[in-house]
């Protein structure tokens, strides 16, 4: 029967006496070394000792008592300085990031071309040499280039995907509203609003997806559209309780419209059909 060994006698608990000793300090389960900043990953004496003997050992044996305390408060002082500074330089370059991240999202809700990023900057840059010169520097980290703008607008997109496929598994039921129409360039966009309740009766609305299409709008189109989505966020159809679109034959067409195919498809899997409601999403929109 094998023996416990206690946690001390394991060495991984740091003696305050190595300080003194060998001119180590804790930081974050590891060990210091106060002169060249060396990690000792296992509390062990052996180990500082080790270290201590072979890089220190001529130089700093000759220190003791309050001189040998006075070294080693001042090294603490010179490593804490150092910490706060990366620690410093770390929130920076977060608060950098975010601050990229907000402008890169007033630009995708506004409808902005991306480029427009590197104009914000120069406005930031130059209302900062003129309210806080002594900022301006800490501005100009903020990257607003048009290619970073596109790159952060994609990774919230990302994100929003990730977080409706997380609620997607926790819903009890969901309904879709689909709106077809053309953008300013003539380009057909299917816009896929889905309204989600789980078992707590708490109903949440967003965009689900805003699918091209190209070429033809038929209802087969359309209907493709809604099942890439339906299955990108990894729903149920037996969980699809109504589907509400506007009064096009593409829509409500009673063999080739979205709603007939989506019946269709509930039909297969023995599923039934959806509440049908049409011609109420213009309505809304005026009101």
């Amino acid at each position: 029967m094998s023996r416990k060994r206690k946690i001390d006698s394991d060495c991984r608990i740091f003696n305050e006496q190595w300080t003194y000793d060998y001119f180590f300090t804790q930081y974050k389960e590891r060990a210091v070394c106060l002169i060249c900043q060396n990690i000792v990953s296992v509390f062990k004496g052996y180990n500082l000792r080790r270290h201590y003997e072979t890089q220190h050992k001529d130089k700093y044996d000759c220190l003791v008592g309050d001189v040998r305390k006075n070294k080693i408060l001042k090294l603490k002082n010179t490593l804490t300085t150092q910490q706060n500074i990366f620690v410093k330089q770390k929130q920076l370059n977060i608060s950098s990031l975010r601050a990229s991240f907000q402008v890169a999202k007033l630009i995708a809700c506004t409808g902005r071309p991306f480029v427009e990023g590197e104009f914000v900057k120069e406005c930031l840059l130059s209302v900062a040499k003129e309210m806080c010169p002594e900022k301006a520097d800490l501005f100009s980290t903020v990257s607003l280039s048009g290619s970073t703008i596109t790159r952060r607008i994609e990774e919230m997109g990302d994100n929003l995907h990730q977080h409706l496929q997380n609620s997607s598994k926790k819903l009890s039921y969901f309904s879709l509203a689909l709106d077809e129409s053309n953008d300013v360039r003539d380009s057909a966009q299917l816009l896929i609003f889905i309204r989600e309740m789980n078992d707590n009766f708490e109903v949440t609305e967003q965009l689900a997806a805003l699918q091209s299409i190209k070429g033809t709008t038929t209802g087969e189109d359309i209907y493709k559209k809604v099942c890439q989505t339906i299955y990108g966020l990894e729903l149920d159809w037996a969980k699809l309780a109504s589907v509400t679109t506007d009064g096009a034959p593409s829509m409500v067409g009673s063999k080739k419209g979205v709603l007939a195919r989506i019946n269709q498809e509930m039909d297969r899997h023995n599923h039934s059909h959806p509440i049908a409601i049409h011609c109420l999403i213009y309505q809304q929109a005026l009101c």
